[in-house]
Formats: C-alpha cells, sequence, structure tokens
C-alpha cells in the first residue's frame, strides 16, 4: 500500500509523519520549487492537540512556548477586559513558530525508510498509488475536481511579525479588538511575540502598521519590530472533500479567519480522523481505497462547517460592533464570559472542537 501527499506545507508533513508512524510507505510530491517560508508565522495549538502531536506524530515539545491565559480586549471599552480564559494549574495552548515546526518535521521524516520526497517536472498521475490527499491550492486536480466552494471575503488584510522586547514573564497571550480590526499578541519566549494585525479594507503602509502596533500594546517595552508579512483574507470551506481516490486537505479543504487562532487545529484533529480511519481499515485488512475518503468527508463535514461558521460569527459580532461604535456586545458577552458554565464550554471548543 502507498499513500501519496501533493504540496509541501505544513499539513503535508504534519500528516506525512503521522502516516509513516503506521509504517505506510509516503510519498510526499512537489509540483513546483517550494518558496522560502514565512519567518514571522506562527500557529496555535491548543492542549489536546498538542497530546496529540506529540504521541502520534512527532514529539515537539521543545519548540513550544505554552501559555496559560487568554484576554480579550476592546476598543469600545476603552481597553476594558472583554473575555478572559485560564488555567491556573496547566497550559490552554502553545504557540510555535511555522518555520520550526516544519523543519522539525522534515528532518524526523528524511530519516524514515517509509517516507520519499519526489519533485515532479512532468505531470502527475494519480493512478499510480492507493490513497491521494491533495494540499495543493493551485495543481491541475485542484482546478479539475476541487472548486466548487463557499468563499468568504473578508475584504481585509493580515500583517504578521514579531516584536522583540525587554523580558518578561510572557505567558499570557491577548486580543485587542480595535477600531482597524483584530489585533494579537502572541507570545513565542519571554522576549519575543508574535503579532497578527487583520485589518479591514487596509492599503496601510509597513510603517503605518508598525504606529498602530505600538499604539495598542499596553503591555511590552518594545526594542526591535521584525519585518512585517502581508497576505489576504479570506475564509472557505469546499463542497466536496474528495473526488474518487482523491481527498482534499489542509488550507485546500478549508480556511478561516485567524482571530481565534484555530487554522491548524482544525487540520490536527482531521489528520486525528483521517489515521484512524486508515488505521482501522489496516487492521481488518481492507485496501487504501475511496472509501475512506467516503468516511472522513461523513465523519468531518458537519463539524468543520460548524466550526467555520461560528469563527465566522465571532468576527461578525465583533465587526458590527466596529462600525456601530457601540458597547452593548462587547458588555454582553462579558456577562456571558463571567459565568463558570460558558466559560469552561467556549475553552473546550477552543480546545476540542465540535465533538457531537
Amino acid at each position: 500500500m502507498r499513500l501519496c501527499i501533493l504540496g509541501g506545507g505544513l499539513s503535508s508533513f504534519a500528516l506525512a509523519r503521522a502516516l509513516v508512524n503506521q509504517k505506510i510507505y509516503v510519498d510526499v510530491v512537489l509540483q513546483k520549487k517550494l518558496f522560502p517560508i514565512n519567518q514571522t508565522r506562527t500557529v496555535g495549538i491548543s492542549k489536546s492537540n498538542v497530546d496529540f502531536f506529540n504521541s502520534q506524530i512527532l514529539n515537539i515539545e521543545k519548540i513550544l512556548w505554552k501559555l496559560n491565559k487568554i484576554e480579550i480586549f476592546t476598543d469600545n471599552l476603552r481597553k476594558e477586559e472583554v473575555l478572559k480564559f485560564e488555567n491556573k494549574k496547566n497550559y490552554l495552548f502553545s504557540i510555535v513558530k511555522n518555520y520550526e515546526l516544519i523543519d522539525i518535521l522534515k528532518k524526523s521524516l528524511k530519516k524514515n525508510k517509509y517516507f520519499k520526497l519526489i519533485n515532479l517536472k512532468n505531470n502527475f498521475s494519480h493512478k499510480n498509488y492507493d490513497l491521494v490527499v491533495n494540499t495543493d491550492q493551485n495543481n491541475y486536480l485542484t482546478k479539475k475536481y476541487f472548486s466548487k466552494k463557499i468563499v468568504k471575503q473578508y475584504n481585509s488584510f493580515a500583517y504578521t511579525t514579531i516584536i522583540q522586547h525587554e523580558k518578561l514573564i510572557n505567558n499570557i497571550a491577548f486580543q485587542v479588538f480595535t477600531k482597524r480590526g483584530p489585533l494579537a499578541f502572541l507570545p513565542i519566549s519571554d522576549k519575543e511575540t508574535s503579532i497578527v494585525y487583520s485589518i479591514h479594507n487596509s492599503n496601510s503602509h509597513k510603517e503605518d502598521i508598525r504606529n498602530l502596533i505600538e499604539d495598542n500594546n499596553f503591555k511590552f517595552k518594545i526594542k526591535k519590530i521584525k519585518k512585517i508579512e502581508k497576505f489576504e483574507l479570506k475564509s472557505l470551506i469546499l463542497r466536496s472533500y474528495y473526488h474518487e481516490n482523491i481527498l482534499a486537505f489542509g488550507d485546500l479543504l478549508h480556511r478561516i479567519h485567524p482571530l481565534a487562532g484555530q487554522g491548524f487545529n482544525m487540520t490536527i484533529r482531521d489528520i486525528m480522523i483521517l489515521t484512524k480511519i486508515i488505521q482501522d481499515r489496516i487492521s481488518l485488512g481492507l485496501p487504501l481505497d475511496k472509501y475512506i475518503n467516503i468516511e472522513f468527508e461523513k465523519k468531518l463535514r458537519h463539524k468543520n462547517l460548524m466550526f467555520s461558521t461560528g469563527i465566522d460569527l465571532i468576527h461578525e459580532v465583533f465587526n458590527l460592533e466596529r462600525k456601530t461604535k457601540s458597547s452593548i456586545m462587547s458588555k454582553s458577552i462579558q456577562i456571558l464570559g463571567k459565568n463558570p458554565s460558558i466559560n469552561k464550554f467556549f475553552k473546550e471548543i477552543a480546545d476540542k472542537g465540535i465533538t457531537i
């Protein structure tokens, strides 16, 4: 049995590592040269997903920065805390640099006899494999079989960078819903913090972004703001997850607004389900074929749609408040967030996703 993964991103290498751990032969196929990885991008991983990653994919403890508290503020309440999530006994989630995670995965895979990295110069034939997992958003299979999707344009751009600051106990992430859009401060060490600033209708210059970061910072004594990167924001989810033995995966399958830091968490949960389906079929002596894709879509489509819709709803609530300049919604959320049962429910959803 041989499986192929198209594309060379984070979801590809994470899935490949999970599969070779099950002694499945995996080819990661690249149809174009990989561009240098953005050095300012980070990903958040919830505690339950860290546990799964460490046990079933690869132990990444040495590159994680763990956080035990999240604070949310809004301009309309004059920097008053709207929501707070905290775990005093343990941590809530971790932040890791995107390029460091990809690097450690690739290095571990190169040593594995079940893994092969292939750079194609000619067209790819999916008929050579029992199962094909497609994460590439630009290849001919995507254009032919995975063009139907639900897309929402946010008319926004995300700006990412890393700030260097004076050393402090840096285990609290916070997000400010500013008049321009949500600004997240995500600690990655005691001297560095990752920034994700999603700005509406943005044609801002990078110098403007630097000023906005400094204006909305009320915690750090900033020494340096590193190179600022920019990318367009939109959410999408495919209408169909598969075509015959080809399964869409990663950002090709679903993409959400970064305000909740849940994009890669959704992919890890997908890896969890997909590897379990494959493992069960192997244990029963069944082949790797399109029925894996059918079961994968059946188990996850409704959950991913509900989760994506929930993230979009959060964005729209704060976006409406930003437009109306009213604090009614923030105050209502503030009251709800202080309810222990509701607060616990929000934390469990952020940690484990939709479990029904």
